[in-house]
């Protein structure tokens, strides 16, 4: 097993600090105790705990989209792919116990007080949206009649609200029940 690089761990360690507690309520302190490493060692890769919270939000978005193309990779039918990722979110929610969306919480935490994280969690979103929309575009080949726009932001919108719904209820019921409602978009 390859050993885990000193940046790595402490990317790893504030990620799960700042998913788990929050961003405001994890201490640099406590990061460098729980990664096991000295002061320097933190200071040496990130300048400030902004620029480790840049670190995990980068890792948070590269890890979502490589999570859903392993999660899609060998579903060919544009329809399927769509609904699988309802059924990739759900999965997000089941394995993190319900604790949420990594990129709507911490803009709920520090609003737009730090505008680089605001701004990178909305180009995330957006990320998101293209994403629905290339796989809405790829199913409306097929079909004359299907507005891409709307399909998109329905989908986009209904997924969301599934996560937060989710999060709240501790449930997976949303996600079921959109993939109801977006079938029948897509019908």
């Amino acid at each position: 097993m390859k050993k885990e690089k000193v940046q790595e761990r402490i990317v790893r360690v504030a990620s799960d600090l700042f998913y788990r507690q929050g961003f405001n309520s994890t201490g640099i302190n406590q990061i460098i105790a729980e990664a096991d490493i000295a002061i320097g060692s933190l200071y040496n890769h990130f300048s400030s705990k902004n620029d480790l919270l840049q670190a995990y939000l980068i890792n948070e978005e590269l890890a979502w989209f490589k999570g859903f193309e392993e999660h899609s990779a060998k579903i060919s039918d544009p329809r399927e792919k769509l609904l699988s990722l309802i059924d990739y979110r759900k999965k997000l929610q089941k394995t993190s116990k319900f604790a949420g969306c990594h990129f709507i919480k911490i803009t709920s935490e520090l609003g737009d007080s730090n505008l680089p994280v605001s701004d990178f969690v909305k180009h995330h979103k957006t990320k998101q949206k293209e994403l629905i929309r290339s796989l809405v575009d790829e199913y409306a080949e097929s079909k004359k009649d299907i507005d891409p726009n709307c399909v998109t932001e329905n989908i986009f919108l209904l997924i969301e609200g599934a996560v937060v719904t989710s999060t709240i209820h501790k449930s997976t019921d949303s996600f079921d029940q959109i993939k109801k409602m977006i079938e029948a978009l897509l019908s």
